[in-house]
């Protein structure tokens, strides 16, 4: 059995203005982002501010590539330019859906179905599927950080991240976020937190990365 210990929270960022609920979540090293339903909206970290919101569709899992945003809404993976909010380009979400986790890794997307229990790794300008890597059903976020594989998972009022085989799916190690504390949308800072999106909390949490060797509790 994969070991478990409780999450330790940080911080929580919000609710914000227009922000009552926070599906995807990405970092693009200054700003976190989060999809609020009918548009993107960014905050500072640091400080906890609000900064600017994009007019786009934003309906589930987020991502950043280091120059553009990605953005799952009606089937589609929209590209976005961070500073105008214009889309560039669209491709198709793949598998029946629906989707809730979008990270970006290795030159690749990486897509989960919340109910489908799979991940897809796809090519960002053609939405082809590269690979599909089995996993728990109701997936809510996936990221990547050194070579890890992570994601959200929400069933009732219980949610954890769990660690995750890139290979088999198999649940490496879970990490309990406390009853009610909801994951919807997963997101690395590069280091040692995760930024977790907080449902119709509207909040944004920062939770403790789990350090390898650390003891489970």
């Amino acid at each position: 059995m994969a070991p478990v210990r409780p999450a330790e929270i940080v911080r929580e960022y919000g609710p914000f203005p227009g922000g009552q609920h926070v599906g995807g979540v990405t970092f693009d090293g200054e700003h976190v982002w989060f999809a609020a339903g009918d548009h993107l909206q960014a905050f500072d970290p640091a400080t906890g501010a609000a900064k600017c919101t994009l007019d786009v569709p934003a309906e589930a899992g987020t991502a950043f590539d280091g120059k553009h945003l990605f953005q799952i809404a009606g089937g589609k993976i929209h590209k976005i330019e961070p500073v105008t909010g214009e889309i560039v380009a669209s491709i198709p979400a793949p598998g029946a859906g629906p989707h809730a986790g979008l990270a970006w890794a290795e030159g690749s997307l990486w897509v989960a179905e919340r109910t489908g229990a799979c991940i897809h790794q796809i090519d960002p300008d053609t939405g082809q599927v590269r690979r599909v890597i089995p996993a728990t059903r109701y997936i809510t976020g996936v990221t990547w950080i050194e070579g890890e594989l992570w994601q959200g998972h929400w069933e009732g009022d219980r949610s954890d991240l769990r660690r995750i085989d890139p290979e088999s799916g198999e649940v490496l190690e879970r990490v309990l976020m406390p009853e009610g504390a909801t994951v919807s949308g997963l997101e690395s800072d590069g280091g040692d937190k995760f930024f977790c999106g907080g449902g119709t909390s509207g909040v944004v949490r920062a939770v403790r990365r789990p350090t390898k060797g650390h003891a489970a509790g």
